[in-house]
């Protein structure tokens, strides 16, 4: 009895990490089997600290707070930094996964996150305060936001592109 305990308050300390967790979608699967359909849940959960961190994982199980759990662990795996500029992102990208498309622009300070669905969710988790974005292409949440993922990773500052093409910045 008291290892269930100890497994519970591992699970609490697990949530207090000070990462802010999000989901973007769950869908219902169905395998068909000689048996009849096997029906199992995924889950597309975002994860980031708002300073510029950010992962993305899917998980599947039987029961919803499974796939959830299994997405969320995937998404800690799978963080990466991405280069800000103030509340903004450094230059306009454009992101691409599967047939989704995502054109991410920089915006003026108080401008806010203009984006629908799950870009929306991503950049806010990502910590961008002022971004507009426009969704091209399919609207399929796994594909804007593996879109969205990738056009954040793309991003480059001026120190970053300075330093790989081994020339010092100028300051005038």
């Amino acid at each position: 009895m008291a290892e269930n305990r100890d497994r519970r308050n591992d699970n609490r300390r697990e949530e207090n990490d000070g990462l802010e967790k999000k989901l973007i979608a769950v869908n219902r699967v169905s395998k068909t089997v000689k048996g009849g359909r096997n029906m199992r849940f995924s889950a597309l959960v975002v994860v980031g600290d708002g300073l510029g961190k950010v992962g993305l994982g899917t998980g599947k199980a039987a029961e919803v707070p499974e796939a959830i759990e299994k997405a969320t662990k995937l998404a800690k795996r799978n963080m990466v930094s991405i280069s800000l500029k103030d509340n903004t992102i450094p230059h306009a990208t454009t992101g691409k996964f599967g047939r989704g498309q995502v054109l991410l622009l920089p915006a003026e300070q108080g401008t806010g996150v203009i984006a629908g669905g799950a870009v929306r969710v991503v950049l806010e988790v990502a910590g961008v305060k002022d971004i507009r974005t426009k969704s091209l292409g399919s609207n399929n949440p796994i594909n804007s936001a593996k879109a969205t993922m990738q056009g954040l990773m793309s991003l480059r500052n001026a120190d970053e592109i300075a330093r790989l093409r081994g020339v010092d910045i100028a300051v005038d």
